[in-house]
């Protein structure tokens, strides 16, 4: 990954940075691995997260109609 500093600005090239990284996903990949995840506890959480994720998407689509 790459920001190209303009103009010796720092502090916007830093903000480039986090909001890339933010994008990525990397901060919550780092949360996630601080502790180890038992393989069991990871496919229960990925599970819910699709379900949440198939019930947001419901949502937006009902509010189109």
């Amino acid at each position: 990954m790459q920001v190209v500093v303009k103009d010796n600005n720092v502090e916007q090239a830093l903000r480039a940075l986090k909001k890339k990284l933010q994008r990525e996903g990397v901060f919550r990949e780092m949360k996630m691995r601080r502790y180890y995840e038992k393989p069991s506890e990871r496919r229960v959480r990925e599970q819910a997260e699709s379900k949440r994720r198939m019930r947001k998407l419901q949502r937006k689509r009902n509010e189109n109609h």
